[in-house]
């Protein structure tokens, strides 16, 4: 059965590991999204490469010499045509210039177990801060920082021997799993938010809470 696959665009500024996870989901047949659009808001970074090797249209949109505003109709205006929007990677705060033209469609995916640590360097701050487990949160973006409603999260042990790279590592292995299940979940409707908390329809062999069993 042919699926109907819903525009996507993914917003980065980095590696794009998570994107490319995504482009790896979205090239199975029974996926339901297609990406059409992966915007950087810095050049030459190894994502804008991902996306050019998947054969996927890329733009740069700069975020220098222009007000958050005006950056973000930018944004807006290189997305006619998008349902979705994903970040990943993506390093910088949307504002609601951003978030009106897409309410409620925009996903972003963070590495620690929100509401702890939020922003950047959050590997470093669990570390910092002696926690025994860590991991990966998928949510909603709202104007505040990394503080929209958590969709699903993944977790893992910290060891006694992490350092900022090892730890860093394995949550991204939970990460490129949950990503591509969540944005499944997305653009076929199964998610909603009720009083600033998202749920999920949920199907045999899915789950809101993963756990690294390496």
């Amino acid at each position: 059965m042919k699926v109907e696959k819903v525009p996507v665009a993914v917003l980065v500024s980095g590696r794009g590991t998570n994107l490319q996870a995504l482009i790896d989901a979205c090239d199975q047949p029974d996926y339901p999204a297609r990406i059409v659009k992966v915007i950087s808001n810095v050049p030459d970074v190894a994502a804008l490469d991902r996306a050019a090797a998947a054969g996927i249209p890329t733009v740069v949109v700069s975020h220098k010499h222009r007000s958050r505003d005006d950056f973000e109709r930018a944004l807006v205006a290189e997305l006619e045509g998008v349902s979705w929007v994903a970040l990943a990677g993506f390093m910088r705060l949307l504002t609601n210039t951003f978030l009106s033209a897409f309410p409620g469609r925009v996903l972003n995916i963070h590495p620690s177990l929100l509401p702890a640590f939020p922003g950047t360097h959050a590997v470093a701050q669990a570390l910092s801060a002696g926690v025994t487990q860590a991991g990966c949160t998928v949510h909603f973006v709202d104007a505040g920082l990394d503080s929209g409603p958590i969709l699903c999260q993944g977790s893992c042990a910290v060891h006694e021997d992490d350092n900022e790279d090892r730890l860093a590592e394995r949550i991204l292995k939970l990460e490129h799993a949950l990503y591509p299940m969540a944005l499944r979940w997305a653009v076929e409707g199964r998610v909603f938010v009720e009083g600033g908390v998202a749920r999920a329809v949920i199907r045999e062999g899915e789950k809101r809470w993963w756990v690294e069993t390496d």
